[in-house]
């Protein structure tokens, strides 16, 4: 049997669900069984635990999340649910799931979710009854339902195994979710391969029988097509009006983007197309990106290479990166003296500051991914990096609210003792995840 698959043929669903709350229990128990790796390997062995879902329950309890409460993670308001849900990729693809899993599931009692690459939830559809008794558990729009936020759940062991998983009654981390059983996978970028997303469907114990998992990966495979599918229409779309914006100003121009956070190669996004970028090319684009009215050769060689680059390689650099883009014909173009770009690049980082000016911090932290060109040295994306960083920390200690804070906290500074402090001051007394801050200050001394 598949380990990604939650019974085998023909094994009772009662039995193994009492298989797992007992061992659910004991797990709980037994705390020693997380640190201890022969007890750990005797309690998989006697418990017959998946391997998969026994490793996120040691993920689970190593990260202290609480069991014992109903996930209450909203992290994305009214305003920043609906922006994520505009903007994000899988929407165009909302159709197909409506074909291939909605209408089933109004039918037969069961509900699907729709989820971004961090686990929030963009959409929760299906049969009535059943939404209000998920909402109960916290299982809605806006809500974050990671690995690290709740533990063992389909939707988020989906996205952190990078894999179609299903997640029985009990093997669920957090108690209130084991009268739940669930299917889930994860969506990938046609172009790039990175995951987007998840697409997970929730209810009874019919939702993780054996059929379920090839269905759901069906379901993958065609959503993923149709994301495919969409980049080629706008590709063909945009050659056959490449006359028309060449005759068009360029404000009129689709704009390209510079997808640059937690990005290393950088990704560059032009009208439905989306390319990795080199190293260097990515450092120049930025560099010209955050200047929009030009440099001299001087100074971006600076930007990019530091002390130890000169004209000519830069010059040789330029002339690959303007190749690359007409082979791809990307709308943007390099004019030299000074060096600058004719159109206007959107960089994702930019858009995070933007939010933060705005005093909306959850949608900033949800465009945020992680510093700018990770693996880049260059002088501008060092100062970049650091400016972006140091205004999401400044902001999040300053004028973010508990729940959004705390997100900040477990994704982006767990070392950081300062944002526990800060943390564990703003929380209600009453908060279950006092506990958990108070063990992380524990750990940092």
């Amino acid at each position: 049997m598949s380990s990604w698959r939650a019974l085998r043929s023909g094994e009772s669903v009662r039995e193994r669900r009492r298989q797992l709350e007992r061992a659910h229990e004991r797990f709980l128990d037994e705390r020693e069984i997380a640190i201890e790796p022969e007890l750990a390997r005797r309690f998989a062995a006697q418990t017959a635990m998946r391997p998969e879902v026994f490793a996120s329950w040691l993920r689970s309890r190593t990260r202290t999340i609480d069991p014992h409460h109903a996930p209450d993670r909203q992290v994305l308001s009214g305003d920043e649910l609906r922006e994520l849900q505009r903007i994000h990729p899988i929407g165009l693809a909302l159709p197909v799931v409506h074909r291939l899993l909605l209408d089933e599931a109004k039918e037969s009692g069961f509900l699907v979710a729709i989820g971004d690459a961090a686990g929030r939830l963009l959409w929760v559809d299906g049969d009535h009854q059943m939404r209000a008794q998920a909402e109960d558990m916290g299982f809605l729009p806006g809500m974050d339902w990671s690995e690290e936020s709740v533990g063992t759940s389909a939707p988020g062991s989906a996205i952190m195994l990078d894999h179609a998983i299903q997640v029985l009654g009990a093997e669920h981390y957090n108690r209130f979710v084991h009268e739940w059983s669930c299917t889930a996978a994860p969506v990938h970028d046609p172009i790039s391969g990175s995951i987007i997303g998840v697409i997970d469907v929730t209810g009874g114990d019919e939702v993780a029988a054996p059929h379920l998992l090839p269905l759901m990966e069906a379901t993958i495979a065609a959503v993923e097509a149709e994301l495919k599918l969409e980049a080629f229409r706008s590709q063909m779309a945009r050659e056959r009006g490449a006359g028309a914006r060449r005759q068009a100003s360029p404000a009129r121009r689709p704009g390209a983007r510079l997808v640059a956070l937690g990005r290393d190669p950088a990704i560059l996004e032009s009208t439905g197309t989306v390319h990795e970028l080199a190293g260097r090319h990515a450092e120049i684009l930025l560099a010209l990106a955050v200047a929009p009215g030009g440099v001299s050769g001087a100074v971006l060689v600076e930007q990019v290479y530091g002390e130890g680059g000169t004209e000519q390689t830069l010059r040789a650099e330029i002339a690959r990166l303007r190749k690359w883009l007409s082979a791809r014909a990307i709308p943007l173009e390099l004019e030299s003296r000074p060096y600058r770009l004719t159109q206007p690049l959107r960089i994702d980082a930019q858009q995070t500051l933007d939010a933060l000016g705005r005093g909306a911090h959850r949608l900033a932290l949800a465009a945020y991914e992680g510093p700018v060109l990770p693996g880049s040295d260059a002088p501008v994306a060092l100062e970049l990096r650091g400016r972006v960083d140091a205004a999401l920390r400044e902001s999040m200690l300053q004028s973010a609210a508990a729940d959004p804070l705390y997100e900040y906290a477990l994704r982006w500074a767990t070392d950081d003792a300062e944002v526990w402090e800060t943390l564990l001051q703003v929380l209600p007394q009453r908060s279950p995840k006092r506990a958990r801050v108070v063990t992380q200050l524990l750990a940092l001394g």
